[in-house]
């Protein structure tokens, strides 16, 4: 059953695969701060083999002021989950709880090219430094006994901790992509921090999380849920389509091994099944431009926010429609205040869609 909300949250991102090659962060830093003062709900902070999630996020905790920070996400297998934990206590109260913990599994090729961890069982992994990062939240002593953690250490000088700051309820979202897992954040997140996703084909991702919230005896409709992508205004889109063919094409192929791949399956859930074979097929051979080239149309109008006013709104509805509670926007301009203008221009368009009466939609 679709909920028609109130008013979409708007959240924003700094961090990603390649960033940390331009020195920049003053401009990234002033874009979230002009960004907290224009209503943006969240910023969100990534990491994968450029820069770390939690530094950003201290930084951005500090100089903003209403803004939730959250980190989008902490792979699972780069910390002990008790540094996670201890990380998020200590992030929230030097920001009058104003963090959100956001975990996530990576994929093969980082966690065990980069971070030098099994990639073996990433579910049962993320379960785990979740259950303890819970009790940590809840004041409990760090006890536990699982297949990648056990807590304490068997045989050793180590006991049973726990830690020093007062329990705190910080909020955790789980970045999932799989069926399991996406059941799994049903059960027991309080967000979910969601890529590959096509609207039109939504409850390919879900259904599996509002499924599990069910089992779970929990209200669906108090997960928040959060997708998006890219946001730029043009008569005529086109171009914008060509030059984010490429961002479709990487996904598909390269976030992850030929074998494990969670954008490329959730793309697939969402009717793609062919498009990416053909896309991954051509980028494995070496074709980049040709598997590019390969990427329908549909992909990129369909996972961004492109075109005119009416063009956007109409993917806002999408969104909507789909279940996401807070739409992920990444306006694109050259400068930081084209960015912020985009952005301005977006809120704009999302309140005209929230006041629009029942009976429009």
């Amino acid at each position: 059953m679709i909920r028609y909300l109130a008013g979409m949250d708007i959240s924003i991102a700094v961090g990603g695969a390649a960033v940390g090659t331009k020195k920049d962060w003053p401009e990234r830093a002033e874009y979230v701060r002009q960004a907290d003062k224009i209503g943006v709900a969240s910023c969100w902070t990534a990491e994968a083999w450029g820069w770390d999630a939690v530094s950003p996020a201290a930084y951005l905790l500090a100089v903003t002021e209403r803004m939730k920070i959250g980190t989008g996400i902490m792979q699972t297998s780069a910390r002990a989950p008790s540094m996670t934990a201890m990380t998020a206590m200590t992030l929230a109260d030097m920001s009058d709880n104003r963090f959100i913990l956001g975990l996530g599994a990576s994929g093969p090729q980082v966690v065990e090219g980069l971070i030098g961890e099994s990639f073996d069982r990433p579910l049962a992994r993320l379960k785990e430094v979740t259950e303890i990062c819970q009790l940590a939240f809840a004041g409990e002593k760090l006890v536990y006994d699982g297949h990648h953690y056990v807590l304490p250490r068997p045989g050793g000088q180590g006991k049973a901790l726990r830690l020093a700051m007062a329990a705190n309820d910080i909020p955790i979202y789980l970045a999932t992509l799989g069926p399991r897992s996406l059941t799994y954040t049903g059960e027991v997140a309080q967000g979910w921090v969601g890529t590959s996703f096509v609207p039109e084909a939504g409850g390919a991702l879900i259904d599996p999380i509002r499924a599990g919230a069910e089992s779970a005896g929990r209200d669906p409709s108090s997960i928040d849920l959060m997708a998006g992508g890219n946001v730029a205004f043009a008569n005529d889109p086109s171009e914008l389509i060509e030059r984010h063919r490429d961002g479709v094409a990487f996904s598909v192929s390269a976030m992850g091994s030929p074998d494990t791949n969670f954008y490329k399956n959730a793309y697939e859930r969402a009717g793609y099944e062919q498009d990416c074979a053909a896309i991954q097929a051509l980028w494995l051979d070496g074709k980049r431009d040709a598997a590019r080239a390969r990427v329908p149309d549909e992909m990129v109008t369909r996972t961004n926010l492109f075109g005119t006013d009416d063009m956007v709104k109409a993917r806002i509805r999408a969104y909507r429609d789909s279940g996401i509670t807070t739409l992920r926007a990444a306006p694109l301009g050259r400068t930081t205040a084209e960015r912020l203008d985009v952005l301005g221009r977006l809120i704009d368009l999302v309140a005209e869609v929230d006041a629009e009466p029942a009976s429009a939609r």
